[in-house]
């Protein structure tokens, strides 16, 4: 008891103290996004050119910009969502700095695995959409080009619309592959438990359906892709819970035993 005591005086300081910390680390974070935005914005073609890989794979060799405009700001948003990816694991790691101090022990070593969990899912999600789901969706949206009705119908995508397409393939995917780290943070913050996410397993699988249909093509491969792994990822997170508790228990139980 004087351990946790003396661990929770150590970690109070004035609220100035802490404004100052949160300043200092959101003026790191800025730091490594700036940093990380102008050398993106030097390789700003080469990342294009690979987001660009399934259009050409899927048969189409053009795009187009409607705006004088279109294409330097395709630039500056590449370059800006490449420095946030990039820069993810600095602003992870002083948001970690700040709020560590504040944790207790068992607190610190509870939260870091799932910390270090994030990017590493986000990264899954994104590679199962670069190379699986858009390369599908193409496919699907590209079949309606050729001679319909007498008319030939060809598809000339907007430079900026592609890159909102598929940014939003990469973005959805990585979020929805971080549903097994949502899950257990709730649970150890005491707002579910593992016997209601079991109780809500049918919602849980009609909501991956139904997030599957807003953030992908109406084709339903792509839904399919999206649906199936939230759902195996919302069973993933319950077998996770299951383990925590266990262990939990365990350290309960050597704790009373002292």
């Amino acid at each position: 008891m004087s351990e946790i005591v003396d661990e929770l005086e150590d970690s109070r300081a004035p609220l100035l103290d802490h404004l100052l910390e949160l300043r200092r680390r959101l003026l790191y974070c800025i730091a490594a996004i700036l940093v990380a935005f102008f050398v993106c914005w030097y390789f700003a073609e080469d990342i294009f050119a690979f987001l660009v890989q399934p259009l050409l794979h899927a048969g189409q060799k053009t795009v187009i910009y409607t705006q004088v405009f279109e294409a330097f700001f395709v630039q500056v948003k590449v370059a800006f969502f490449s420095a946030m990816m990039i820069s993810f694991p600095v602003i992870a790691n002083q948001l970690w700095q700040f709020v560590a101090p504040g944790l207790y022990r068992k607190e610190r070593r509870a939260l870091l695995p799932f910390l270090l969990a994030t990017p590493v899912l986000f990264l899954m999600g994104a590679s199962m959409a670069y190379f699986i789901a858009i390369p599908m969706a193409l496919h699907f949206l590209l079949g309606y080009s050729g001679m319909i009705g007498g008319v030939q119908q060809q598809a000339l995508p907007a430079i900026g619309n592609y890159l909102s397409f598929v940014m939003q393939f990469l973005f959805g995917f990585g979020a929805a592959f971080l549903l097994p780290v949502l899950l257990m943070l709730l649970e150890r913050g005491g707002i579910v438990t593992r016997k209601q996410l079991i109780g809500a397993r049918r919602y849980a699988i009609v909501g991956a359906f139904a997030i599957a249909a807003v953030l992908t093509p109406p084709d339903v491969g792509s839904q399919l892709l999206l649906a199936i792994p939230l759902v195996i990822l919302y069973e993933a997170a319950i077998i996770g819970i299951w383990f925590t508790e266990r262990r939990r228990s365990r350290e309960e139980v050597a704790t009373d035993s002292e």
